[in-house]
């Protein structure tokens, strides 16, 4: 590997677009191994609604960063972010090219773009009074406090998205300090190429539909009944996936089968919106590939040239 820094690739996308096949195709071919962006995927015994590479495909190309914690493990980014690295740095030191592959989006920025993670460790005592607070008010109003601390992270943090508008304000009230004003960034000693990988909604929405569909009749409903067997509950983080969710209300809930599968449908429609969003706010410079149009050779050229660089 020749030139200043060592490289980076860099392979993302919404769900469902075709990343964990492309990823593997150019890695055989460039001496690569594919580090996982996915905040799913971490999880043990959560194979099929998370879209992990089967074993077969694992055993193609390693994987690192995948079946690494329990479900009942919170991770942070930062514990996150540190492993990235450390792996990524091992595989410079083997001679192997990294490949950073997933549709987390906060995962792989953290990466590409060096964030300084407030070494924050959870307060379950803080989290619980939030968490009563939106049981007794509501998301809007959750949201509300952390503008009133923080307008720059309440900008940045659909109020929806009331883990991380807890987090944030978690932060605050444990150092005094806004999240946003901790969270610096460092580029980190690589040299980065970054492919997005996109296909029309139009054509994606169906595809994802179908994947859905697969995964039930591949067993999901019985993974999910699984995992609760053991004991993991469905309020936990890794319990609120996609599908997980909806299908722990059909089996918790007796909620019909069919329509927890449309409500998975739905709800992945709108999370390949919200990592469009994210993709989008934060490009520093992604190639862009239409899945269909993509020639895979052509790109194999592409990242040769560039490693050679």
């Amino acid at each position: 590997m020749t030139g200043k820094l060592p490289p980076l690739i860099i392979i993302l996308g919404p769900t469902a677009v075709g990343k964990t096949r492309l990823s593997i195709e150019l890695a055989q071919r460039l001496n690569g191994e594919i580090i996982g962006a996915d905040s799913r995927q971490i999880y043990r015994h959560m194979d099929i609604g998370t879209a992990k590479p089967t074993p077969e495909e694992q055993a193609q190309v390693p994987h690192h960063l995948i079946d690494i914690i329990d479900p009942d493990y919170n991770l942070t980014l930062a514990e996150y972010q540190d492993m990235a690295y450390q792996k990524i740095n091992d595989l410079h030191l083997h001679d192997k090219v990294p490949f950073l592959v997933g549709g987390t989006g906060q995962y792989i920025t953290a990466i590409e773009e060096g964030w300084s993670i407030p070494r924050v460790p959870p307060n379950p005592q803080i989290r619980e009074e939030l968490e009563v607070f939106v049981e007794e008010h509501d998301a809007e109003a959750l949201h509300i406090r952390l503008q009133q601390v923080d307008a720059v992270s309440a900008e940045k943090i659909h109020p929806n998205n009331v883990r991380r508008v807890i987090r944030a304000l978690e932060v605050y009230m444990e150092t005094g300090e806004p999240i946003s004003k901790l969270q610096q960034k460092k580029p980190p000693p690589y040299r980065i190429r970054c492919y997005g990988l996109r296909l029309d909604r139009d054509i994606l929405y169906p595809r994802a539909d179908k994947r859905v569909d697969m995964m039930v009749e591949a067993g999901f409903v019985e993974e999910v009944q699984k995992l609760l067997d053991m004991g993991y509950s469905r309020v936990l983080p890794s319990m609120t996936g996609l599908g997980y969710l909806e299908i722990a209300q059909h089996l918790l809930d007796d909620a019909p089968l069919d329509e927890a599968i449309e409500r998975t449908k739905f709800s992945t429609h709108e999370f390949i919106r919200r990592q469009d969003v994210w993709f989008r706010g934060h490009d520093n410079g992604i190639l862009w590939h239409n899945v269909e149009e993509l020639d895979v050779d052509d790109l194999e050229a592409d990242l040769k040239q560039w490693l050679e660089g």
